[in-house]
Order: structure tokens, then sequence, then C-alpha cells
């Protein structure tokens, strides 16, 4: 602008969307390689610096990456800058170590067959810089310490080796049959004192050239060392654990009930949420997922099988049966089917950054709560809506119990989630936002691009339009929409600062970043 005009900016419209490249694969699978039920990844976890990623398998093995894209290899950051260095942004991890963290165990009691295999994963803070972590099977949890530990290496002494053995004494002297020469006291000077031995070879220049042996590398390896076991406290499955805020307390919960737990002390638990009713028979409800606010030490949510998300205050009272917020989406009336409270369970819920929201999965769609506004979720969005029809197929074959997580981007502006064929989705809740972007989890993810709406506004007809111009890839149906009910992806994390997904297919680690 010329003068004194001024410059009016528009107002900002929402974010474009990303463009999503394939970044690493760990464990990819050649052409017809089967996979082994032991190595199919079940937990993936990045730390909150987004330094770390770990995962646990369903053989109770954590396997644990460290990034290595933002080290400078000894050039400052400001140096990089002032030489105009481009510093790539694009994420790289490598593999760090790995550590048995479950054993397969057996009740006696109960004749209960448990099986090592990890459920969950969290991060704890850091301290001298070794790393902590959570991880849980069904009954017990463990608290891992992994730290680099100096392993010295000692020089050798100038002494002929051939003549040496592992503790320096002279091989040849207790062979010797030379009498053994006596001390003053009586004492006989034999095996490595044997020093008068004439098989010994002394250095040339006598005694005082002998190098006595020194440190001459230290070694550093990585050693996983299990802290604290937390165990014999759930009757039923353990299907969450979060940390709290405050570094210092974590819960864990299973079907029917939420304890918590103070790190330090593993043979004591509180009892905090407990929804099981005298009869059994009256059960109509069952925790499903539970997590604590990211910021509010006093806060936690947990989600049900009847699609319900509770919001509880351990400030009111010791035992939160009573929650302080209910978020449940009123179902529409003529909808009701065989099928509704089966696919209306949650099957994982994650509190945003700012602990403003809540995104909860359940089976056919992704939901964001406003938890300020209890009326119901501020956006919907399908993730295999052409599912519906199939809802039969999918019960007889029990993947209509499948459990997907679900994740946002540290900035809170996309969600993402699995579904079958090994796809993933990645949607924009910012405003305005149309983005709704369909992945393979292969080294080509955008080889299956399919844009689907996002919002279940839209009539069916668009959705049909839309999709069908999708490749005509084998396998696939009319509107180019997968059924293969084999490959699943459960599990996927965002990166906590950058638009950095990681997700496992069956014992493959993806990653990408846009």
């Amino acid at each position: 602008m010329h003068g004194g005009d001024e410059v009016v900016t528009a107002p900002a419209g929402p974010p474009q969307p990303l463009d999503w490249k394939f970044s690493q694969v760990f464990g990819e699978r050649t052409a017809g390689e089967e996979v082994q039920e032991v190595d199919i990844i079940s937990a993936i976890e990045f730390d909150k610096t987004g330094d770390h990623l770990a995962t646990g398998d369903r053989g109770g093995r954590v396997v644990l990456f460290e990034r290595t894209d933002t080290k400078d290899h000894g050039v400052s950051r400001r140096d990089l800058e002032r030489m105009d260095y481009l510093i790539s942004r694009h994420p790289e991890f490598r593999y760090k170590t790995e550590f048995q963290s479950h054993e397969p165990e057996f009740d006696y009691l109960k004749s209960l067959e448990i099986e090592e295999k990890i459920n969950k994963i969290r991060w704890c803070q850091t301290a001298n810089s070794a790393l902590f972590l959570l991880s849980t099977n069904d009954k017990t949890i463990k608290f891992w310490k992994v730290q680099e530990k100096k392993v010295k290496k000692i020089s050798d002494m100038n002494l002929d080796p051939s003549k040496a053995v592992g503790n320096g004494s002279i091989a040849s002297s207790s062979n010797s049959s030379s009498p053994k020469p006596c001390l003053a006291n009586g004492s006989s000077l034999g095996g490595s004192y044997n020093y008068l031995s004439h098989d010994f070879s002394f250095p040339p220049g006598g005694l005082p050239s002998l190098h006595l042996p020194v440190v001459t590398s230290q070694e550093t390896n990585l050693v996983a060392r299990c802290r604290r076991v937390y165990g014999h406290a759930h009757d039923y499955h353990i299907n969450s654990i979060s940390n709290n805020s405050d570094g210092e307390t974590f819960i864990s919960a299973d079907d029917l009930r939420i304890n918590l737990w103070n790190l330090e002390i593993s043979n004591q638990s509180f009892n905090i949420v407990d929804v099981k009713p005298a009869n059994m028979e009256d059960l109509t409800e069952v925790i499903t997922s539970a997590e604590f606010h990211p910021t509010h030490c006093n806060m936690l949510a947990y989600s049900s099988s009847k699609g319900s998300i509770r919001l509880i205050d351990l400030r009111q009272s010791a035992l939160c049966d009573s929650h302080a917020k209910l978020f449940e989406e009123p179902e529409a009336p003529g909808s009701r089917s065989f099928f509704t409270e089966i696919i209306a369970s949650i099957s994982d819920i994650k509190f945003a950054k700012d602990g403003r929201y809540i995104l909860s999965r359940d089976y056919m769609t992704l939901k964001l709560w406003d938890i300020n506004m209890d009326s119901g979720p501020v956006a919907t969005f399908q993730v295999h809506e052409y599912l519906r029809p199939k809802l039969c197929d999918l019960y007889e074959n029990d993947s209509i119990f499948d459990k997907f997580e679900c994740c946002l981007s540290g900035d809170g502006l996309r969600v993402a989630t699995g579904s079958y064929s090994n796809l993933f989705r990645v949607f924009g809740c910012a405003p305005g936002s149309t983005e709704a972007t369909t992945l393979e989890a292969s080294k080509n993810p955008m080889r299956r691009q399919v844009q689907t709406p996002s919002r279940p506004s839209r009539p069916l007809s668009s959705i049909t339009r839309v999709v069908r111009r999708g490749t005509e890839t084998p396998g696939v149906d009319a509107n180019g929409n997968s059924f293969d009910f084999t490959t699943k992806l459960l599990h996927l994390a965002w990166h906590p600062t950058e638009n950095s997904i990681a997700c496992a297919a069956a014992n493959s680690l993806y990653m990408y970043y846009a």
C-alpha cells in the first residue's frame, strides 16, 4: 500500500492439508514372509520431547528408538544458521536398545494364563540422562530405568601373551618341576608369585620397564533395569496406564476399577473408581480407557463401553464414582440396531496437549469433545463409513471388537486414527477445515489415497461420488474401499511437536512426516 493506507490482512483460513511422505520403516517384511505372533507391535509411544520412541510387542519386549537428525555433529545451531545452512526437519530415528519387559505367567489360583503382550507404554520424567518408562501387560505394571553404563577396557601388560593366563599368572609356572621357593614365614611362593620359574620371560630392560595395566577405553552399553513391579492390584485385564503431571503418581485401569499409584511405592495403591455392581448380572458397562489431564494433576477422564466419557476431579472425593462431567452423544431416534451398542464402545481417549479437548475413538468414528461443553462433540469424523453395511460380517469374524487407538497433533489442528488394510486417516479439526486424508502404512503412503468427506453431515451420495474416482485396486469394492480385515492398523502415535506419525502394521513400524 502507498501513502498512509493501512494494510488490511484477510482473516486466516483453515490450514492447508498436509502432504505426507514416507520417512522410515523398521522391521519391514519381505514379500511372502510370515509374521510371527510374538513380533506383532501392540503399543507405541513418543516421549514428551519427541526424541525417543518406544514400542511394545506381543512377545513382551520393549524396543526403544532415538532421534538422530536433531544432533548437529559438533556444530552449534547458531553457527549453522549463520552459514545459511538449511536445517532439515525430516525426523529420523535409529534403533537404540530393547529389553524383555514381561514374561508369560500362570495364575494358579484362577487357573489363568497371563500372556506377556505389552498393552501400554508410558514415558516418565527423565533424570540424570537416564530414561524411565512404565510398561504393562494384562496384570502387572513395571517401572523401567534405561541408562548408559560405562564398561572399562584394560590394556595388557607387556609380557609374552602365550605364557600368560587370564588372571595374569604364568601358565608354565604351575607345571614347573623345580622345588617351590619358600618365604621367610615358611609359606610357599607358587602359582602367580613364582617369578623365579625358568620359563618366565622378563621384558627387555628388566622389571622397571614392565607396563602395568591401564584403562585404555570406556565403552558405553545401554542397560535396562526393572526398578519396581506394581502387581496384584487388578482382577481384570489392565487396559490403560497414564502418568500424572505431578511426576509422582500414575493410574492404571481395568474393566471395572481405576487405581492410583505412587511411582515410589509398589505394594500399595488407592482405588479411586469402582463401577463393579453388587450383583454382576446388573453390569451394563465397563471402563475401556483412562487418562490423566496433561496439566491439572487432580483431573482425569475415563471412557466406557456405552460410548460415554466421564471427567472426574480427585479433589471432590477420595472415591470418584460420581463424575464431575459426563460427555455422551444422544442416540438419533430410529437409528438403533443390533450393533448400536457394540460400535458405540469407545476404544481409546486422548487429551489434547492444552487439556481443553478430548479425542475419542469408537468403532466407526472419531469424536472431538470440548471439556467445557458436555452437550455433544464439537466435531465427528467418519473413519470407515463404507463398512456400515458390512457390520454383520465384522461381527461374525470378531473384527467389530477391534480396539483402534487415536492421537492428536501437538498443535491440536489435526487428529489421526487407524483402519483396516493397514490404512490410517488424518483429519483437520480446525474451524472450516475439510482435510480428510487416507494413507497406507507402506513405503508409498499415498498409493491408496481416497479423499472421503470427514463430516457426517454430507449426504451418502456425495461420498460415493468422490470415492468412485479412486484407483481401481485389486481386492477393493466398487467404491475403491478395501475389505481386508486381517491387516489392521490399531496403534499409532503423533510426534509431540512436529507433523510426524509413527504407526504399526503387524511387526513393522512405519514413520511418516509432512
